[in-house]
């Protein structure tokens, strides 16, 4: 066997810990953070270490055969003891740390009991796949393998529980990390029952070899990604929604900047577009630039327009913020358009104070549109028949003025 599959596995989860290496050393106190690095680490651990090219290594080098087997079952009462905690500190209370304690003690128990089990027993065979079944009516090893077993057994068994029974009161990405997370410990929990059914099926002189070396593996492996899985999922959610909705956001916002580019352009007013970035920066990049066209139109816009517009917007559809975006769109492309126009006169009359923009009458209105309107501002200016009637009245108007 290769173990291609157990190392694959183990580099992406020893990469998670590269991952979250930079956030371990900032905030290296978390013991949150600290318990996910150790389980990430762990679960790798416990793929390396079952890999049959591992295990004919460690016992060829050290020179002890089958020294790899406790080696794995102690890797794997570790991770369990990990996951253990996590769901200890994910979910919090009056007594973490105390809790927390309780189970790295009951599991370190475990581990010495597995290392003075393993050096009580005689294995002369090296085994590097099957020694649960070959060993399972040997003095001390059947109780090491026993011990291993019910440890990992019982651990996968409270962090189901624990999980699914937490799911149940939490909603959003929370809910989906502990679905997994418990899905995943099910699935462990697969590795021990198979693993005790050959075990027991030995004992009674059956050999289903096959189902400790087939099934429980691939149990493991299911289950350990689900549970690393589970425990990113609200690690990663979060910002997964937040880069999701500003790529949205800042699609939405394309109309509006088109509607003031040439003002943009003609003015200087746009900064400098941020290469190789993310969305929340380029977000926030045509944000500015859209709020740096506004303030220039402000002595341009027309209160008896909004005012208008908003009102046959809200006899229509019967929302009021709609009315309002709706409204605020009318105002930037007829104000748009008579920048456009008197930025032509001027040129024209040399700057004749006569017709400058602030000459306007019943401009000003009380507050310019927030950034949270602007993406249905947006939306208004390609949907809504009120803007384009509004930006082509004042083109008439204003063309009719200069005639």
């Amino acid at each position: 066997m290769s173990g291609l599959i157990n190392y694959l596995s183990c580099g992406l989860l020893w990469l998670g810990v590269l991952v979250k290496a930079p956030d371990l050393l900032r905030h290296w106190r978390d013991p949150y953070l600290r318990v996910i690095c150790v389980l990430l680490g762990l679960a790798g651990a416990c793929f390396f270490l079952g890999a049959p090219p591992t295990v004919g290594a460690i016992n060829h080098f050290s020179g002890v055969t089958n020294l790899a087997a406790p080696l794995t079952y102690a890797s794997i009462t570790a991770y369990s003891a990990s996951s253990q905690v996590l769901i200890v500190y994910w979910r919090g209370g009056p007594h973490v740390h105390r809790t927390a304690r309780r189970w790295i003690v009951a599991y370190t128990i475990i581990l010495i009991g597995i290392a003075v089990m393993f050096a009580l027993g005689h294995t002369p065979v090296e085994r590097r796949t099957d020694l649960d079944t070959y060993y399972a009516r040997t003095p001390f090893i059947s109780e090491m393998i026993v011990l291993y077993l019910s440890g990992h057994l019982a651990a996968v068994s409270v962090t189901t529980v624990s999980a699914l029974r937490w799911a149940r009161q939490v909603r959003g990405w929370l809910r989906a990390g502990l679905i997994t997370l418990g899905v995943g410990s099910l699935c462990g929990a697969g590795y021990s029952v198979t693993k005790f059914a050959a075990v027991i099926a030995s004992w009674c002189g059956q050999d289903w070899t096959k189902l400790g070396t087939t099934v429980s593996p691939a149990a493991a492996g299911l289950g350990a990604v689900l549970i690393v899985v589970g425990v990113l999922i609200p690690l990663g959610g979060p910002r997964l929604t937040q880069w999701w909705q500003a790529r949205r956001t800042y699609a939405r916002l394309e109309p509006l900047e088109h509607e003031l580019d040439e003002l943009l352009t003609r003015r200087a007013l746009r900064l400098p577009r941020p290469r190789w970035s993310s969305p929340a920066t380029r977000l926030v990049w045509r944000q500015t630039s859209i709020h740096n066209a506004l303030g220039h139109l402000d002595a341009f816009f027309d209160r008896a327009l909004y005012e208008r517009t908003s009102e046959a917007t809200a006899r229509t559809t019967g929302d009021p913020e709609r009315a309002e975006a709706t409204a605020w769109a009318a105002v930037v492309a007829a104000a748009v358009v008579e920048e456009r126009s008197r930025d032509t006169e001027e040129a024209e009359h040399a700057r004749d104070p006569r017709l400058t923009p602030a000459d306007g009458p019943g401009r000003l209105p009380d507050r310019a549109p927030g950034t949270a309107l602007l993406p249905y501002i947006a939306d208004a200016l390609t949907r809504s028949p009120l803007v384009t009637a509004a930006r082509v009245r004042t083109g008439t108007t204003e063309g009719s003025s200069r005639a």
